[in-house]
């Protein structure tokens, strides 16, 4: 049967001499016929067609440069390159999801759902897909795409707004005669099987590197500081989400909003349902467990979120999950292959980690040449050899471990794996305590360059001193090179040696020395955090900052006194104590300090807890305060920070292009304070 094409030609094709309105309508005749294409999956013309009318406007842009527009189809085929990633923070942090992975998870958090809403006999849930690609938060004012960013950490991601451009399926301007003032759409860039498939051919025709699967060709796709070689990869688009929204009411179901991003131009994908219960959640998965291999796309498991957008709120959120939705996850794939050899890799605190190398083999579209065995206890358990067979698992981003071997496949010249006694990497004693199942270098970091470099990119991190710029490369660099040994040479180099290392320039170099600057202002959590102590993580070390106010009273600590602080037991005090009492960690603490760290500890000396029992939810950007230095000031003085308003909340504190936690507030009648009022706050809650 001949194909069908919607729409048609248009009756009211201008004067072709009327050059300014020919191109208003080519633009909208290529976007309708784009959109038909890209999103319905249903052309409406053919392909000559289309390359006939984009070549015109194509001349007629040329001719005519004022004639061009950010929206133009024309402008997507990418600009010149970058010469790095602009940092973009979003007004709503991009949350993660919790995992489910067997139908007794599912029914447990349908449970939880209707027990955090009494009156609930049976919930409502909008079902999605769990795409396996990239999450991106879309930005547009007043119709028109103005900013594209990765997730990142959630709180901060990369600009790639040129990259996003090209991607044809996102609307450069929304479909609709009244658009949201601004609106913040969230969904997941992502790669075709197909597609996938024709671009490792081209890679392997050009001799270049194959990606190992549609995922990571997505990232990397999307990660393209030159635009023009994303215009050349065939990404794809689905929205499942909202961050910001100002202008327009919000739809009261989940349901209801990805149906109005359908009306928008927003591509949205067709695999959803709203179903009840828990049942109907395992009903939704068990549809598309049959029907995942013959998705053009990769997926790793389902969504499923509550309904109704006021029961979300209600619900709230722990931690840096929803308490209202859960991603199902579909079971570990696993496959067979051979020990050719079992590693030991050093980690930052001289962990000593067993790694299989493995014959390479592909497990769930990831070729995989090395596995995790834990420590030394689970090779003898598992009696895992070298040369045997046996079976890996892979379950989402994971990182791949032996499951066990295959007895009958053993062969005869099977090794056993011997544990060194001394430092594969600088020949210190091997040490096992007697209480752990972990073995560990002696050497420390200042002997050991495992350890080192471990230890330096965790005090670089974004959690800890976040230092934009010093990734991991560059650390490798600086410490094969001899340039640092402690955190503190970070603070002593120079613009010379910086800018005489690999893929380094004067320019780069200087905005390696400008982080350096801006970290040293920091608060002590984050300092106590970033020195790498083990058992330490964030939330311990915050608890450490409030409870002893000043780095030096922590210093003088004693044990009891150290297990005064909330979480603190006897290990995790002893590891502390340790730390503390070695001469080359004070010595380090007092380099750092004179390199001109710095916090106000006048903030954290406050130890009447006086804002026990109140809530504040942060919106928007703060003047001069991140949001995580917000939150972490809110609960040193005992606070709580939540990232929903309800008519518990105590206070609003808003910043810059509030949305909708702002009109929340204002129509619950919940107090809305600013920068300012925070501080003021903190102060005394009166």
């Amino acid at each position: 049967m001949a194909q069908q094409y919607l729409f048609g030609g248009s009756a009211a094709e201008p004067d072709p001499q009327d050059w300014r309105a020919r191109s208003d309508w080519l633009r909208e005749a290529l976007s309708r016929h784009a959109y038909a294409y890209y999103v319905l999956d249903n052309p409406s013309i053919p392909d000559v067609e289309y390359d006939q009318l984009f070549r015109e406007l194509q001349r007629l842009e040329d001719a005519h440069p004022e004639l061009v527009t950010s929206d133009s189809p024309t402008q997507r085929i990418g600009g010149v390159p970058l010469p790095e990633f602009d940092q973009v923070r979003h007004d709503v942090p991009m949350l993660s999801i919790n995992n489910g992975f067997s139908d007794d998870d599912i029914r447990a958090f349908d449970r939880r759902v209707r027990d955090g809403l009494a009156s609930l006999q049976e919930a409502e849930y909008a079902c999605e897909l769990k795409f396996d690609g990239l999450a991106i938060n879309l930005r547009y004012i007043d119709g028109l795409l103005v900013q594209a960013a990765t997730r990142g950490d959630g709180s901060t991601g990369e600009d790639v707004t040129a990259n996003i451009r090209t991607i044809r399926s996102i609307p450069l301007r929304l479909r609709t005669d009244r658009p949201p003032a601004l609106i913040d759409v969230r969904g997941e860039v992502l790669m075709f099987k197909n597609e996938f498939a024709q671009l490792n051919q081209r890679q392997r025709e050009a001799g270049h590197k194959e990606f190992a699967n549609p995922r990571n060709a997505a990232a990397g796709s999307l990660r393209q500081l030159d635009s023009r070689i994303t215009a050349q990869r065939s990404l794809r688009f689905f929205a499942y989400g909202i961050g910001h929204l100002g202008g327009a009411p919000l739809p009261d179901t989940h349901a209801g909003l990805l149906d109005w991003y359908v009306t928008l131009g927003i591509p949205v994908c067709a695999e959803r349902a709203v179903v009840r219960g828990a049942d109907g959640l395992l009903a939704f998965f068990s549809a598309v467990s049959a029907q995942r291999a013959s998705l053009p796309y990769d997926i790793d498991g389902v969504v499923y979120k509550l309904n109704h957008v006021e029961q979300q709120r209600a619900l709230g959120f722990v931690s840096r999950a929803p308490r209202f939705a859960l991603a199902h996850k579909f079971p570990a794939e696993e496959a067979t292959t051979t020990v050719l050899g079992i590693d030991v890799q050093v980690g930052r605190t001289g962990a000593l980690t067993p790694v299989a190398r493995l014959a390479p083999v592909s497990v769930g579209g990831v070729t995989v040449t090395n596995a995790t065995l834990h420590n030394e206890d689970e090779v003898r358990r598992k009696d895992i050899r070298i040369g045997d067979s046996v079976i890996v698992r892979r379950a989402g981003d994971v990182i791949p471990e032996v499951v066990a071997n295959i007895p009958e496949r053993r062969p005869a010249d099977a090794r056993e794996f011997v544990m060194p006694t001394e430092c594969p990497v600088c020949g210190s004693l091997i040490v096992r305590p007697e209480e752990e199942a972990v073995a560990r270098c002696s050497g420390g970091w200042i002997k050991c360059a495992a350890q080192r470099k471990g230890g330096l990119l965790h005090f670089v991190s974004r959690r800890a001193m976040d230092i934009e710029g010093l990734g991991e490369q560059l650390v490798e660099q600086l410490v094969d090179r001899g340039l640092v040994i402690t955190p503190a040479d970070f603070y002593r180099m120079g613009l010379t040696a910086l800018s005489e290392l690999d893929r380094m320039a004067q320019k780069s170099a200087q905005n390696v020395l400008d982080a350096l600057d801006k970290s040293k202002s920091t608060t002590l959590a984050r300092f106590i955090y970033a020195l790498g102590i083990r058992h330490v993580g964030e939330s311990t070390a915050k608890s450490l900052a409030r409870q002893f106010g000043q780095l030096d009273a922590l210093l003088q600590a004693t044990e009891a006194q150290m297990l005064e602080v909330d979480d603190i037991g006897p290990v995790v005090a002893k590891s502390i104590l340790t730390f503390l009492a070695d001469p080359l960690n004070r010595e380090l603490i007092e380099q750092l300090r004179a390199a001109g760290l710095h916090w106000e500890e006048q903030q954290v000396e406050r130890r009447t807890r006086h804002l026990t029992g109140k809530t504040f939810v942060l919106t928007g950007t703060l003047p001069t305060l991140r949001r995580d230095d917000a939150q972490s000031m809110i609960e040193a003085a005992g606070g709580k920070v939540s990232g929903s308003v309800s008519k518990k909340t105590s206070y609003v504190v808003a910043g810059e292009e509030a949305g909708s936690k702002l009109a929340k507030a204002e129509e619950l009648g919940v107090p809305v304070v600013d920068e300012a009022g925070l501080m003021k706050l903190l102060e005394s809650p009166e």
